[in-house]
């Protein structure tokens, strides 16, 4: 028997609340070693894999404004091998114990992760405190992880289409903050760095009172604990880490720019200034983007994709960062369709936000889908590794992996109309249209 649609939303939803009301609380155990590390565990034995993972409070932020791009080097750098460890062999340890890693950099923070069979639990606590501790950093390692940042830059941002939209958007709605310049950096004062400086920046913010150690899966606590002390419980703390103080100043103007691109089809991006994580704002934010383009079924897609047929493509999606952020709206143009009038239909869908409450039934659906997302993201022993240790440095408070949907639940309507009237207003964005190349000088940047 078919489902007829309003029949079928109504079910998912009902099974989505259920799902939403037995999420099971996620029980840890934190500690600080004398050191300064931060200590996360999580045990589950129900699967016999185990997730070691070390969060470093060091991103693109905490660098000098001549040597950008250090933290995602670091990331890459940090694999070249220690002390202990010969060149390509950190990699070669975690694959023949049946195991996975990987590691990530931001604006804020380095995270590596080792997801392993739980009877490899010694051989990740080892890995991860040879990289803390003795990591060789060397001219050869060096020189090889320049060319591999080159190539990433080459593949993910240079030649990808719309590749460069986040550093264009970010380089123009901040000026004074570090935030101006991505994770990836400059090429040329990777290039320009020398041994020293690079054996400094890993000395500084590479210690263990900068790190979150969080581990998550089938083990048992106690030995754990006392292995962990084994470990990492040597190596000798670090100075205080330097955390940069920028005022930014208000964007006060709506900012303009054309960038012509290697693609086909125009798009329009537009960036609003917005606050930091963690505020109220912020959850009101979240909500917010979810509505607009949470699924097949948001705004963006229902009246740009589907009704008026201007975009192949359309999203938002909050950039929240530690101390501020970008609220992003984007619309890839469908053919023959000019940017202007996208931006007009998304402006459109803005001031509607701005004017209206959200009716009472799409808002229940838009906050049933952020608590499926909240309880998905932490349904595995990886997930829950990493947001405990997100948690505990960006908030200071680990449990909100338990308390934080409260802070969503409590986002009303009107908070989203308020969000909206306040901060998506003209004089706090950045509007860029992307444009092929063939097209230099056929698009006006102006309203």
């Amino acid at each position: 028997m078919k489902w007829k649609k309003g029949v079928a939303a109504t079910a998912l939803l009902t099974i989505s609340a259920l799902a939403i009301g037995q999420a099971p609380n996620i029980a840890f155990e934190k500690y600080t070693l004398p050191n300064g590390l931060k200590v996360i565990l999580h045990q589950d034995k129900s699967v016999p894999v185990v997730v070691v993972s070390v969060l470093y409070h060091v991103g693109s932020k905490n660098e000098d404004t001549a040597r950008t791009g250090f933290a995602h080097f670091f990331e890459h750098l940090l694999f070249e091998g220690s002390k202990n460890l010969k060149r390509g062999d950190f990699d070669k340890y975690i694959t023949n114990a049946g195991g996975d890693n990987n590691a990530n950099t931001s604006q804020d923070r380095t995270f590596y992760y080792d997801l392993l069979p739980s009877n490899q639990l010694d051989l990740g606590l080892w890995l991860e405190s040879e990289r803390l501790l003795h990591a060789e950093i060397t001219d050869k390692g060096v020189e090889t992880q320049r060319q591999v940042v080159k190539e990433e830059k080459r593949q993910r941002i240079d030649n990808q289409p719309y590749g460069t939209m986040v550093e264009n958007l970010f380089k123009r709605a901040f000026t004074k903050h570090p935030y101006r310049w991505q994770p990836i950096g400059s090429m040329d004062h990777l290039e320009a760095a020398k041994l020293n400086e690079f054996v400094s920046f890993y000395k500084r913010f590479y210690v263990p009172n900068n790190a979150v150690l969080s581990i998550a899966g089938d083990f048992d606590v106690a030995s754990t604990k006392k292995k962990i002390e084994q470990y990492f419980g040597p190596i000798p703390r670090g100075a205080e880490v330097p955390r940069p103080k920028v005022q930014e100043p208000p964007l006060a103007k709506e900012v303009r720019d054309v960038i012509q691109d290697n693609i086909q089809l125009p798009a329009v991006i537009q960036g609003y200034r917005a606050p930091k994580q963690g505020s109220d704002e912020y959850y009101a934010f979240n909500v917010l983007s979810t509505l607009l383009s949470g699924g097949e079924s948001s705004r963006m897609n229902k009246v740009l994709v589907d009704e008026k047929e201007e975009a192949v493509a359309a999203g938002a999606f909050p950039f929240f960062l530690e101390d501020a952020g970008l609220f992003i709206n984007f619309a890839i143009t469908n053919m023959g369709v000019k940017p202007e009038v996208v931006e007009q239909s998304i402006d459109s869908l803005v001031a509607e936000v701005q004017t209206n409450l959200v009716d009472e039934r799409e808002f229940e659906k838009v906050r049933n889908q952020i608590e499926s997302n909240f309880i998905r993201q932490n349904s595995s022993v990886a997930g829950i590794a990493e947001s405990l240790a997100n948690y505990e440095v960006y908030f200071g408070d680990a449990n909100l992996i338990n308390t934080e949907i409260e802070r969503y639940r409590k986002v009303t309507r009107e908070d989203l109309r308020n969000v909206a009237k306040k901060y998506l207003v003209k004089d706090n964005r950045v509007v860029l249209y992307y444009v092929p190349k063939s097209q230099q000088g056929s698009t006006n940047p102006k309203p």
